[in-house]
């Protein structure tokens, strides 16, 4: 099976970089991922559960760098296997990674991989609805930790040219900030709920404070915290999710970019 997805992250590409190869982050990111070890810095053992239909595996991978141009190119070979449901893999990926104009980085993943055994006698259409899928909470995952952090209470970011420091702290004044409840729907922005484990969500109007990057002063971000920033019309959503609801965060991340795709 081979597969090829990319996606766009807010980050330079020596940042992705830095975080793909950060075992920690790759451990909160990937689905399925309980543990992994550097055995070198070319080596990685690992442990993944994944359930396929009606079958559960857990799989112990082994996985070698073979060629890396840091921070554009690496491609890498790996193993894995699960005795308790005979089945079995091996994987080539190449990873590519190009600066964006704005900012960003473009992440392009190339993946031959052969599943064999219990695993292998799923068609190919469910293997690569499987695959799409974890690609789509890995992406949502890593895209949240590259988000952008949120300034601390009651600072700003650096006026623009021709705004006085006068006009900066009047716009914070002015900032109509709104607490977003977890759970809550808010019709004003049309996104998804929150769900509880969100540790603070405001919601703020204006083109000024939105232009300042001003964040309202009843917003607290704990050492750890994910941020996002959601913008739907002339409302801006800032959310703070603890670390340990990393998942969560990725499939509310998920839900509102599917909204926002199929908005007219």
């Amino acid at each position: 099976m081979e597969i090829d997805k990319s996606l766009t992250l807010p980050g330079t590409p020596e940042k992705v970089w830095a975080m793909l190869l950060d075992p920690v982050v790759m451990g909160q990111c990937v689905p399925g991922m309980q543990s992994i070890e550097v055995v070198s810095p070319t080596e990685y053992r690992s442990v993944m559960a994944i359930k396929i239909a009606f079958v559960s595996a857990k799989f112990r991978i082994r996985t070698n760098v073979v060629e890396q141009r840091a921070p554009e190119y690496l491609k890498s070979e790996g193993v894995g296997e699960d005795a308790s449901v005979a089945s079995s893999f091996k994987q080539l990926s190449e990873m590519f990674l190009t600066a964006r104009p704005d900012g960003g980085t473009d992440l392009r993943m190339q993946v031959k991989v052969d599943v064999l055994g219990r695993l292998g006698t799923f068609g190919l259409n469910v293997m690569k609805t499987k695959a799409d899928r974890l690609w789509d909470e890995f992406g949502a995952s890593l895209a949240a930790r590259l988000a952008p952090p949120v300034a601390s209470a009651g600072t700003s970011q650096p006026a623009s040219a021709g705004t006085s420091s006068s006009e900066t702290g009047s716009a914070a004044q002015s900032t109509d900030a709104k607490p977003w409840q977890p759970g809550a729907p808010e019709a004003s922005t049309g996104l998804p709920n929150l769900p509880g484990s969100v540790r603070s969500a405001t919601v703020r109007a204006g083109w000024l404070a939105r232009l300042l990057g001003l964040v309202p002063a009843g917003l607290s971000r704990q050492p750890g915290d994910i941020a996002i920033e959601v913008r739907r019309g002339d409302a801006t959503v800032t959310v703070l999710w603890p670390q340990a609801s990393a998942p969560e965060c990725a499939a509310w991340l998920r839900e509102y970019l599917g909204q926002a795709k199929s908005a007219p």
